[in-house]
């Protein structure tokens, strides 16, 4: 099974959610109580290096790419494309996401400012958990390489995975919070602001390129709780909006 999965995009409404570094949402309370924060991993807590067009390509040859590219404007979803393949061609395609995978976790690296986070989070006691569509072989990877652990860490192997809120609300039910309680954090409006939403968590995107700002994303209509272009910047956001005490 593949270690990293694809990052899928899509569109903004044209009504953007605030740049913390602004103002929070009006419609969140201020100094909501929170007492945990789930990350997602890849682009999130990781530097992405995977190429994923060219995987992309590897997968799907260059016609299928384009064409599946022209239906999908705001990204691949390259894992549920291939979810009905038959047997043998599905294999194929995942020994060859497996070996793109595998130069990514050889270049694995922290993301600028995970680990100060992490830290804040542990001196004011708030939980802290991950949820990915990687596979449990780069989360331990991730884990080992870093010192910093999250639970639970639920990895592709917990089923539905992203968007689905099932793995937000496991974390919950684990920790004995309510979801309301809770932050979604992640880079991907379709797979962590879905899964935050729907599970009732409060949700932050981090975009540190601007990419949803793009006449691209003008039609999606999730709208994350904050907007963030670092993970400096939830640490602040975490300091100043929200109740704390564990």
């Amino acid at each position: 099974m593949p270690s990293f999965l694809s990052k899928s995009f899509l569109r903004l409404p044209p009504k953007s959610p605030r740049i913390f570094r602004h103002s929070p949402m009006s419609t969140l309370p201020t100094k909501r109580r929170l007492r945990g924060v789930v990350f997602d991993m890849d682009g999130t807590l990781t530097v992405p290096v995977i190429d994923f067009a060219a995987m992309y390509k590897a997968v799907l040859g260059d016609d299928e790419y384009k064409k599946v590219k022209a239906e999908n404007p705001s990204g691949i979803d390259i894992l549920h494309h291939i979810e009905n393949w038959n047997p043998d061609k599905q294999r194929k395609a995942y020994r060859i996401i497996a070996d793109y995978e595998k130069q990514g976790l050889d270049r694995l690296q922290i993301m600028p400012g995970a680990a100060e986070l992490c830290g804040f989070l542990d001196a004011k006691k708030i939980r802290r958990g991950l949820i990915t569509r990687n596979v449990k072989e780069s989360v331990d990877l991730f884990h080992q390489r870093f010192g910093m652990m999250f639970f639970p860490a639920l990895s592709r192997e917990f089923r539905p995975y992203k968007p689905d809120p099932a793995p937000l609300l496991h974390i919950c039910s684990a920790w004995e919070v309510q979801p309301n309680e809770v932050m979604m954090v992640g880079d991907s409006l379709k797979d962590d602001v879905a899964c935050g939403k729907q599970a009732g968590a409060v949700t932050c995107l981090l975009d540190e390129r601007g990419r949803y700002i793009s006449q691209d994303f003008a039609r999606l209509d999730l709208t994350p709780d904050f907007k963030v272009s670092s993970l400096n910047e939830v640490y602040s956001l975490l300091e100043s909006s929200f109740d704390l005490t564990p």
